[in-house]
């Protein structure tokens, strides 16, 4: 394939990806990866530190 005709393929394929890319809706990100994880770790302490129903709670002295 020829250099010239090869670049006017890249080149018409960039204009489709632009072209599409500015008709679809702009993605609102979602939080952090680093802020989902911090919650999940929060969660899973607060299950650990709560007793579970039916269970005695035993207090150190």
């Amino acid at each position: 394939m020829h250099a010239d005709i090869h670049l006017k393929l890249h080149q018409l394929h960039a204009a489709e990806l632009h072209r599409e890319a500015a008709t679809t809706a702009p993605r609102v990100p979602g939080p952090a990866l680093r802020v989902q994880l911090g919650w999940r770790l929060v969660e899973l302490g607060l299950r650990l530190a709560t007793p579970a129903p039916g269970r005695p709670v035993t207090l150190a002295a």
